[in-house]
């Protein structure tokens, strides 16, 4: 039993032992070691865990210092934002695996859009946020002005009155990103809602594609950001889920190596958390060692991959992480303790 000022991390210490539970602990360690040290993290966010309310423990993460720059999809980043604004309309289905195709055409009808087990309201997200963003866009298109995707929701997320907001600013990863004015890189913007909406716009010439900047100039621009990342004791990369968000971003080492052949610094540690497990052609299942013939990790990186649900995993690992940033010498301590 935890007995101690920091219990998260005491349980993870006192129970995770083996398997997943080991993998968890192990990686939640050497992320501790590698921030201590001075060390950045780079996190990739996939699936849906904005809608899963990720940020209640991301956000802080973020003020803390223990997050330093972020690949989410598009919707990630617009889910963030809709929690914000529209937290109460949200509707959740517990009895999700249970539903029918008759309940889920009742939830469509009631102009819900469902996401597992909650759903995202129609009138009260896209629309209510299409109000501030859209302008933004014709505004862009009048004058000529490019940004990149995330710089959009940055300036719509920092601009909202605080009297327009339903769910708990503090757990909302967006607004601490933009306030900490994180690096953000958004691979295939393009799939997500409001990547959707700006299309529709553009075909109607009533916003100009060139407004924003394409994944090929994300990664030109992020050529700049790791070298300043990993600048130190270098960055690490810890991955939720898998596709674009993760593909993207990490392969910005080997490109550097090979394509602009320029000095660079491995990544300084790999996590990942998936329930896709190893498999033909999965990228997602693949073993963190495949990296290596591909020149984005090495035989020394400290790799961990946790099977598991990441909206169980990641809140835990980030809840004992604040623990060690709040109070690193009683943390060092407890983790002598448990290790020795």
């Amino acid at each position: 039993m935890a007995t101690s000022e920091l219990p998260v991390l005491e349980f993870v210490l006192a129970n995770y032992k083996n398997f997943n539970a080991r993998a968890t602990r192990d990686a939640l360690l050497s992320y501790w070691e590698h921030i201590s040290k001075g060390g950045r993290m780079f996190w990739s966010v996939a699936g849906a865990m904005s809608s899963a309310q990720l940020g209640i423990t991301l956000a802080p993460a973020i003020r803390a210092g223990l997050i330093h720059g972020l690949s989410v999809t598009g919707a990630n980043i617009e889910e963030s934002l809709f929690r914000l604004v529209a937290h109460h309309s949200y509707k959740d289905f517990p009895e999700y695996r249970y539903l029918t195709k008759a309940d889920d055409t009742r939830i469509l009808e009631n102009r819900m859009r469902r996401v597992t087990d909650t759903s995202i309201p129609e009138d009260e997200a896209f629309r209510a946020v299409e109000k501030f963003i859209v302008p933004m866009w014709k505004n862009a298109s009048a004058k000529g002005e490019r940004r990149f995707w995330h710089e959009y929701f940055y300036e719509v997320i920092q601009a909202l009155e605080p009297s327009s907001y339903e769910g708990d600013p503090e757990a909302c990863w967006l607004l601490a990103a933009a306030r900490a004015k994180l690096p953000i890189v958004v691979p295939g913007y393009e799939d997500s809602t409001f990547g959707n909406i700006f299309a529709s716009y553009v075909k109607t010439a009533e916003c100009n594609a060139s407004i924003v900047k394409s994944g090929i100039e994300y990664m030109a621009d992020f050529y700049d950001r790791y070298a300043e990342l990993s600048e130190g004791e270098g960055v690490g990369f810890f991955q939720i889920g898998g596709g674009i968000a993760g593909d993207f971003p990490i392969c910005v080492v080997p490109s550097i190596k090979y394509d602009l052949q320029k000095p660079v610094k491995p990544w300084a540690y790999f996590c990942q958390i998936s329930d896709s497990t190893t498999s033909y052609g999965s990228y997602s299942g693949a073993t963190p060692n495949e990296k290596i013939t591909w020149d984005k990790l090495t035989e020394t990186t400290p790799m961990f991959v946790v099977e598991s649900d990441a909206t169980i995993v990641a809140p835990l690992v980030l809840n004992a992480l604040l623990e060690c940033k709040g109070a690193p010498a009683k943390a060092n301590a407890l983790i002598a303790k448990y290790m020795k």
